[in-house]
Parts: structure tokens; C-alpha cells; sequence
């Protein structure tokens, strides 16, 4: 069982996978994770302002590396993942537009322009989508 303080919201058991308990928590001051048999472990504490996110879905960082792996013409056996950054992979601005092109028709998303400059990975464009997406 882990529970976090300030923020009321506590998860049911740590096996639950980071995808299962997708949610936005702000103004958190600590975390305790309780161990089976023992004390608590000392509460993790977070700096004034950090915000915690859960990574997106997989499908969607899937959907993301397909359409990235498209437009940059890359070979199906290359290897893309959500740390991936688009530059990295031989990308420039036209290349990101036209990314971001295809993730809004895939999505059916409008991506505001200051949002579209500030992805540079394969992660962020997933959880940007999400985000939109639960809108």
C-alpha cells in the first residue's frame, strides 16, 4: 500500500503498474511506501513546486514510435523508443511539423504551436497526447 500525504490520494497496492494510475498530483510534500512485515519506510520528500505524472500508455508511445519511424523514413528494425529524441534520430523542424501533422490526424488532436516546439522525444509527444486526448 502506498499512501501520499498533502494531496489525499493513495494507491491500492505497488503492483499496480505505472499506466494503471495515471494521474496529475501537484502540491505534493511527501511519499510513504509501508513494507510487508516492517516500519515504514522515511518519507521521500519532493521539492515545493515538482509535479509527479505517470508516463503514458505503451499503445500510445507505440502509436507515436510508428508515425515517428513513417516520417523520418526510418527501417522497421530501428530502434525507437519513448527516450528516443527526435533529433537524435535525424530530425528537423520540418521533420517535428510533419510529425506533429501526423500524430494530430492519427489522434484526432489539435496540437497548439508552443506545445508542437517544446516535444523533443518520443515520451513527451505520447504524454502530450494523453493529456490532450482526456480533454
Amino acid at each position: 500500500m502506498a499512501s501520499i500525504t498533502r494531496a489525499s490520494v493513495s494507491m491500492p497496492s505497488l503492483s499496480t503498474s505505472v499506466n494503471q494510475s495515471q494521474r496529475r498530483i501537484s502540491g505534493l510534500n511527501s511519499v510513504s511506501f509501508p513494507v510487508s512485515g516492517r516500519s515504514m519506510i522515511p518519507s521521500l520528500r519532493l521539492q515545493r513546486g515538482l509535479q509527479v505524472c505517470c508516463a503514458a500508455k505503451q499503445e500510445t508511445v507505440d502509436k507515436v514510435v510508428a508515425i515517428v519511424k513513417k516520417q523520418l523514413a526510418l527501417p522497421a528494425d530501428a530502434a525507437v523508443t519513448g527516450e528516443s529524441k527526435f533529433a537524435a534520430l535525424g530530425a528537423d523542424s520540418l521533420d517535428t511539423v510533419e510529425i506533429v501533422m501526423g500524430l494530430e490526424e492519427e489522434f484526432d488532436i489539435t496540437v497548439e504551436e508552443e506545445s508542437a516546439q517544446s516535444i523533443t522525444t518520443v515520451q513527451e509527444a505520447a504524454d502530450m497526447i494523453e493529456k490532450l486526448v482526456e480533454k
